[in-house]
């Protein structure tokens, strides 16, 4: 079993979880968000059993400041979209560009 969340991880949670509600978010969208957050910093700081390839290599939260989040022009990174496409079992994946991920990820949202 998994071990908790420190209590310093617990505040980050909260602290991000509050933000993002504040940005007028829903409360899940909210805890994933936060979640997702707590559990890519814990990967880059070696607090967790496992952790992807994104989450180790890729800018920490604090450093990205919100760039990237699938809201702006771009949309997601590929590699944001491999690990979704990964998720769902897309077949195939590995060979696919950047639209195709895309493209297969949404058809199963």
């Amino acid at each position: 079993m998994p071990e908790a969340w420190s209590e310093k991880r617990e505040r980050q949670y909260e602290h991000v979880k509050d933000s993002v509600k504040d940005q007028g978010r829903s409360e899940d969208t909210a805890e994933e968000i936060a979640a997702r957050t707590v559990n890519k910093t814990r990967a880059q700081e070696g607090e967790a059993d496992e952790a992807s390839k994104t989450s180790t290599e890729d800018k920490s939260p604090s450093e990205r400041g919100g760039e990237r989040s699938g809201q702006g022009p771009q949309g997601r990174t590929k590699d944001q979209l491999y690990e979704d496409a990964k998720r769902q079992g897309v077949e195939g994946r590995s060979k696919m560009d950047k639209d195709e991920l895309e493209d297969a990820v949404e058809d199963r949202e």
